[in-house]
C-alpha cells in the first residue's frame, strides 16, 4: 500500500529498508540520523517508522506555525501511546481539546510566579542537605544523586510530602524501567520481535503499577489531611471551574504523575549535562566559580541572587541548548497543511526535535560547542528566529512549569558549584527516550574547592 501523501513533490527522504524504513538507522543512532536527514535533505524530510510516515520539521517558521496552532489546525498526536497511556494517562502532557483547557486553566494558578518563587528556599535546604553527604575524592553517579534532590524537591514542594526513602526509591526505579523501555519501544526494532515487544510490555506494565501505589498513597493521606498547605496538590484540589466544578479522582491521578515526571526528571537530566559540560570545559567552570565566588560570599543562594547569577544563567541556557532535555516535539495535522510544495493530508504525524533545531549552523555559530558566553552577546536572544530555541516548547502547551525548572536548575547549580568541582571518569552515552538522559548514569569524581 502506497502511504506517501499526495504532493506537489515528493517528500524529501533518505534511504529507507523495504518494510522496516529508517528503524534500523534510529535504533543505532537516533539523534544522530535525524540530524544528518535535516541537515542532508533540508526542512521538511519523511521518516518512515516501518512502513509509516511522519514528517520532520527542522525550520524555525514551520515549529512556530506547528506550536501557534496547536489546538486548532494541529494537536499533539500522543493519544493511543501505550508507554504514556500507562505512564501518566491524560495528563497536561498528552490530552487534548477542551479537556486539556480546563485542566490548563485549573492548574496554572498554582504555578503563579509569588507561587513558584515561594519555593526557592526549599529547593536550596535540599541541595544543601545533599552536598553534606558529599566527600571529596568520592566517586558518585551524579545523575541517580541530581535524580534522587530533584524527586525530594518535587514531593516537597509540589505536594508537601516528605515520601519514605522506600517511596522514593520506588518512584525512581519504576520512572527509569519506563523510561528505558519507552526508548526501546520508540526505536522501533522490539516490533520485529513480538516476545521482546511483550516481555518491554510487562516490565512496563510493573513498574507503571509500583509508580500509582505511591502516588495513590499521596493523595489518600492529602485527602485524609485536606487544606491548603502552600504546595501545588492544595491547588489542584481546592481548584474550581467557571461552574464550580473539580477535577475528578481520575483527573488528579494522572495530573499528579505528570508532575511528579516532569518535575524532577527534566531538572535532574539538565544538571547532569550541566556537570558533565563544565568537567570538560574548565575556563567555563572557572568563570562560573568566580561569578558564584563573587556574589554569594560562601553563602547560600537565595531568589533576590538570580538576577545577578547571569553567567549561571546562561550556562544552563547553553546546556538547554546543546542537551534539550525534552529533546523532541510531536504534532499531527488535523486537517490538510500545505508546507513548502507538499500537501500533507490530515492526521500526518510532525516530528519537531529541539536537539536538531539547537545545533544548527544556520541559528548558531559553532553550534557543536558549549558557549555560554554567547547568551551574554547584547541582543543575541532577539537575533534568534523565535523557534530556533524552544527548550520549553512553546505557544499555548507551552511547559507550565518553565519558570519551576529554571529557578530550581540555578539555585542547585549555585549550591553545589560554590562548594565541589567535578570529574567524569568515563564515557557518557546519551540516551533518547521521553527525556534525554545519560544512558548508563553520570560517574563522576568529586573535588572540593
Amino acid at each position: 500500500m502506497n502511504v506517501t501523501p499526495p504532493s506537489a513533490s515528493p517528500l524529501p527522504r533518505p534511504f529507507a529498508f523495504p518494510r522496516v524504513g529508517h528503524l534500523p538507522f534510529l535504533a543505532l543512532d537516533t539523534l544522530g540520523f535525524l540530524r544528518r536527514a535535516a541537515k542532508t535533505h533540508g526542512d521538511v524530510v519523511d521518516i518512515r517508522f516501518g512502513r509509516h510516515l511522519t514528517v520532520l520539521l527542522s525550520n524555525p517558521a514551520d515549529i512556530e506555525t506547528a506550536h501557534l496552532l496547536s489546538g486548532r489546525e494541529f494537536d499533539k498526536g500522543l493519544a493511543g501511546d501505550p508507554v504514556l497511556d500507562a505512564l501518566i494517562g491524560r495528563g497536561l502532557l498528552t490530552s487534548e481539546g477542551e479537556f486539556w483547557r480546563r485542566q490548563r486553566r485549573l492548574a496554572q494558578p498554582a504555578f503563579h510566579k509569588a507561587r513558584i518563587e515561594g519555593y526557592a528556599g526549599a529547593m536550596v535546604a535540599y541541595a544543601e542537605r545533599l552536598a553534606r553527604t558529599w566527600r571529596p575524592g568520592d566517586v558518585r553517579d551524579v545523575h541517580a544523586d541530581m535524580m534522587g534532590l530533584t524527586l525530594e524537591i518535587v514531593a516537597k514542594t509540589l505536594f508537601d510530602a516528605e515520601p519514605s526513602t522506600e517511596a522514593l526509591h520506588t518512584v525512581g526505579e519504576a520512572l527509569d524501567v519506563v523510561l528505558r523501555e519507552n526508548e526501546r519501544q520508540w526505536r522501533g526494532m522490539l516490533f520485529l520481535v513480538p516476545p521482546l515487544l511483550a516481555e518491554s510490555r510487562r516490565r512496563v506494565t510493573d513498574a507503571v503499577r509500583r509508580l500509582n501505589a505511591v502516588v495513590r498513597d499521596i493523595i489518600d493521606e492529602r485527602h485524609a489531611h485536606p487544606g491548603d498547605r502552600g504546595d501545588l496538590l492544595s491547588m489542584l484540589l481546592e481548584a474550581r471551574d467557571d461552574e464550580g466544578l473539580g477535577m475528578t479522582d481520575a483527573q488528579l491521578f494522572d495530573e499528579v504523575k505528570t508532575i511528579l515526571l516532569a518535575g524532577h526528571e527534566t531538572t535532574a537530566n539538565l544538571l547532569s549535562w550541566t556537570w558533565m559540560l563544565l568537567a570538560s570545559h574548565p575556563s567555563a567552570e572557572s568563570r562560573l566559580h568566580a561569578e558564584l565566588d563573587e556574589v554569594l560570599q560562601s553563602r547560600a543562594p537565595t531568589l533576590a541572587d538570580l538576577p545577578k547569577l547571569a553567567f549561571t544563567t546562561a550556562v544552563t541556557k547553553e546546556v538547554l541548548r546543546l542537551y534539550p532535555p525534552a529533546w523532541s516535539v510531536q504534532r499531527r495535522t488535523v486537517n490538510a497543511w500545505t508546507l513548502r510544495g507538499h500537501i500533507l493530508p490530515p492526521g500526518t504525524p510532525l516530528l519537531i526535535s529541539q536537539y536538531v533545531v539547537h545545533r544548527d549552523e544556520r541559528w548558531f555559530e559553532a553550534p557543536d560547542e558549549f558557549r555560554p558566553d554567547r547568551w551574554l552577546e547584547t541582543n543575541f536572544e532577539r537575533r534568534l528566529p523565535k523557534y530556533a530555541y524552544f527548550p520549553f516548547g512553546g505557544g499555548p502547551r507551552v511547559c507550565i512549569g518553565q519558570a519551576f525548572a529554571q529557578m530550581e536548575a540555578t539555585l542547585l547549580l549555585a549550591v553545589l558549584a560554590t562548594r565541589f568541582r567535578l570529574r567524569s571518569t568515563g564515557a557518557v552515552p546519551l540516551e533518547a527516550s521521553i527525556t534525554l538522559r545519560p544512558k548508563k548514569g553520570l560517574v563522576m569524581r568529586l573535588h572540593g574547592r
